[in-house]
């Protein structure tokens, strides 16, 4: 009998995986439908029933019922299960494949038993507009993340409002421009500086809310120099936004200077934690000497990215800045949980209701089951995850990773692969379509594309070291085949059930959006009946 472990080995080298991805020409929902098809019936109301029930609709105003049935899909629960099965089968994701290429979006491992604890009804089946007196447990257990985000950070109180990353950048920025409205000083501090490498969102969200903003370049380290912050500061100066580390995973370790320089000039400084990862119980933002920061809980403390939302992006502000937190905040009377709208300095609600309780859930079991010396664990895993991973690329052909050469990084690394594109045509887009090929996920780099053909790498805490020689071993496969056959990489995919777009026209052509299955629908009509030749087609 062959060993089976053997077989997993070819040259003393791992073998890679012999991967094809499902492939459905699966209808939208909206086409399987055949009416009278049901999932379930909902028996009639018995004898009896309809005298003693009140009447709900009569309740409603008219304006507000609907004036015909929803045309929903009606579909049988098989059916229903098979479809979505199948649509699974044609993703990639972080329960199913070695996702460590979303770099910046800290793709870990989201524990299900947590998932449990959200879906209970006491949190599931919870209304926004219960009053407090009956959710007394959903407000525990947020008012107790907020401890926790306070002694992670270091600041004095939190919001859970936001629903994002962006969106508690946007916040931040709305308390900076609330502050200095409310010291006399709104139309003189409209300048906001940020770095070029820090999140892109941090100089949107500042132009959002009204602010200029002023991007400092980088340095041979990949971070701004102190002289570049000098320049930068003055009495327009409302605050400063900055990531670090920055999307190049390098650390600044001159943050502390950077915060003093702003506050001489009299701004504010705010934390744009979004890759926090690497530091968890390591460094702070008030020693740092932040006044403001945001964490993503959707990210950094492991729930699922969820395809853009809907996250959880907290924000924390010093004492000197809560009273311009969103409304309404959480608080305790030593009795009972209440939410607090009587705050007359607040910059309102930048959300509905306070909060996505059910990933809040997620994110305080998550940090519960850790603890203080848990949470440092999983930034020295992360670094640890980092670094090895960055030793054994650059391994690679024709990659580098510009900045701080030879200095370790924290939870990731925005490399290039300038050589190789010179030396075989291959872009780093090429090899993140192929990488799908065999299973992994790949990213380039979000803007701006200052590194040439980029891509960002993080491990997170979450692989084993055997993934991640798994997730090297493709690369370096790939980058192979660039050398050796390079139209294999260009003609990519062959093993996923997309295919390569070459045609991004319709991308930028609002005509031919539709975010609906109707609105679809609506445009195909319309289009027929613009279209002569169409209207005899379908005449005939």
């Amino acid at each position: 009998m062959k060993d089976i472990g053997e077989f997993r080995q070819e040259n003393g080298q791992l073998r890679l995986r012999r991967f094809h991805q499902a492939r459905w020409d699966e209808p939208v929902i909206f086409e399987l439908s055949h009416p009278g098809d049901r999932a379930i019936y909902v028996p009639d109301a018995g004898p009896g029933i309809r005298e003693r029930a009140a009447d709900f609709v009569g309740t409603v105003p008219a304006e507000m019922r609907r004036s015909e049935v929803p045309r929903l899909p009606e579909i049988p629960q098989a059916q229903v299960l098979r479809h979505y099965v199948r649509l699974s089968q044609e993703n990639l994701g972080a329960d199913f494949n070695v996702d460590i290429g979303q770099g910046t979006c800290t793709m870990k491992y989201s524990p299900k038993i947590n998932d449990q604890f959200a879906r209970n009804p006491g949190i599931a089946d919870v209304h926004p507009l219960e009053p407090a007196e009956s959710t007394q447990g959903v407000l525990a257990i947020m008012s107790a993340m907020e401890q926790m985000l306070k002694a992670i950070s270091g600041l004095d109180r939190f919001s859970f409002q936001p629903r994002s990353g962006s969106a508690g950048i946007y916040s931040n920025f709305a308390i900076i421009r609330a502050y200095h409205e409310s010291r006399g000083e709104g139309l003189q501090r409209k300048e906001i500086i940020t770095s070029l490498f820090s999140h892109p969102s941090d100089a949107a969200c500042a132009r959002a809310v009204g602010f200029d903003v002023v991007t400092l370049p980088v340095g041979p380290d990949g971070y701004p120099e102190l002289d570049a912050v000098r320049k930068a500061v003055s009495s327009k100066t409302a605050g400063m936004m900055i990531t670090n580390p920055e999307d190049t995973g390098v650390f600044n370790p001159y943050i502390a200077e950077f915060t003093r320089l702003v506050h001489e000039a009299g701004g504010l400084c705010s934390y744009d934690q979004a890759n926090a990862n690497g530091i968890l119980g390591i460094a702070r933002a008030r020693e740092a000497g932040f006044d403001l920061c945001q964490f993503n809980l959707h990210k950094t403390f492991s729930i699922p990215h969820a395809c853009g939302g809907p996250g959880s992006g907290p924000i924390g502000v010093t004492a000197q800045l809560a009273q311009f937190l969103p409304n309404p905040t959480i608080e305790f009377d030593g009795n009972n949980y209440f939410l607090d709208w009587d705050r007359p300095h607040s910059i309102g609600k930048v959300a509905h209701f306070y909060g996505c309780a059910s990933n809040v859930v997620r994110a305080y079991a998550w940090v519960r089951s850790l603890g203080p010396q848990g949470l440092r664990e999983v930034a020295r895993v992360a670094v640890l995850n980092n670094n090895y991973v960055m030793k054994k690329l650059l391994e690679i052909r024709g990659l580098s990773a510009p900045f701080a050469a030879g200095r370790p990084r924290i939870e990731q690394v925005r490399y290039s692969w300038e050589r190789m594109t010179q030396e075989t045509g291959v872009g780093s887009a090429d090899i993140g379509i192929r990488a799908a090929d065999f299973g992994v996920h790949y990213w380039t780099s979000h803007h701006p594309h200052v590194v040439p053909e980029p891509c960002t790498i993080e491990p997170t805490e979450s692989y084993s070291q055997s993934e991640l020689d798994e997730y090297v071993a493709v690369i370096k496969h790939v980058i192979d085949e660039a050398y050796t056959a390079p139209e294999t990489v260009k003609s990519a995919p062959y093993n996923n059930p997309t295919h390569r777009i070459v045609d991004h026209s319709p991308f930028e052509d609002p005509q031919q959006w539709a975010m609906t299955w109707r609105a679809y629908r609506r445009k195909v009509a319309k289009r027929k009946t613009a279209d002569p030749v169409q209207e005899c087609v379908s005449s005939s």
